[in-house]
């Protein structure tokens, strides 16, 4: 038994609790794509977040958005506690526009802009080519989707790397523009090449006319202290060097710890 466990074992043994300190990583669901990318959701993590015991805090995994050529749809949210990430933005295609997210969707033609992400959580997609033949990559946590240029697809932006789970593993990629030649490649990080999903449980942001990846959430704390999950989520649990790691994979519900 690690020092850490063995303090906080004894103070819980003697009906002291002390302040429980949680690390947290929540990914949105990404952005369906259609000629432009999907944008990828938006990724908040922080360590030592002060968490009461016995009180019930809510955890939602986004789901990813629908890819398509105008019925596509943005990602949505994820949510730890009031701790919550904004769906990536769906692509956009000839005559409907991209949209804001945790990172925008990329553009196409008419209109071709791209569109902005959340400030903390995102980037931006790409811009379309101005005579259509090139899709915006959508954007990524990491960096914003490329623009698309004559018959080619812009790429998505990178996601970003963490390792709440031991491994370090890139998050939040956005997926790559449509070319009428050359198609762009998703953003590492999930992010879907053209007519491929975005990876589900990244937030990745589908490639153009893919699905968006669900997204994900994900708690480190001590493992002297339990967790109560509730009906409704979908999870899985790993030990490491004193602290348990669960990964909330979809659904809503509750948690507590004691």
């Amino acid at each position: 038994m690690n020092y850490l466990k063995w303090k906080l074992q004894g103070m819980i043994d003697a009906g002291v609790l002390p302040a429980l300190l949680v690390d947290y990583l929540v990914v949105a669901g990404g952005g369906g794509g259609a000629t432009g990318g999907g944008g990828a959701g938006g990724y908040l993590t922080n360590t030592g977040l002060t968490i009461s015991s016995e009180t019930n805090y809510t955890v939602t995994v986004g789901e990813g958005g629908v890819g398509g050529d105008g019925t596509q749809t943005s990602g949505g949210s994820s949510a730890f506690d009031s701790i919550a990430t904004v769906g990536g933005g769906k692509g956009g295609n000839y005559g409907v526009s991209s949209a804001v997210g945790g990172s925008g969707g990329g553009g196409y033609y008419n209109p071709t802009s791209g569109s902005a992400g959340t400030a903390g959580q995102g980037n931006s997609g790409g811009n379309g080519y101005v005579t259509g033949g090139g899709g915006g990559g959508g954007g990524g946590a990491g960096a914003g989707g490329s623009n698309g240029v004559e018959n080619t697809g812009g790429d998505g932006g990178i996601g970003k790397s963490n390792s709440i789970t031991g491994t370090a593993t890139y998050y939040a990629g956005g997926g790559g523009g449509y070319g009428s030649t050359t198609n762009g490649v998703g953003g590492l990080g999930g992010g879907g090449n053209v007519d491929a999903n975005g990876t589900a449980n990244t937030g990745g942001g589908g490639g153009a006319g893919g699905n968006g990846g669900s997204g994900v959430v994900i708690i480190k704390f001590p493992d002297a202290y339990t967790l109560t999950v509730s009906e409704g989520l979908t999870y899985s649990v790993t030990t490491s060097d004193g602290y348990k790691i669960y990964t909330f994979t979809a659904g809503t519900g509750t948690v507590s710890f004691s």
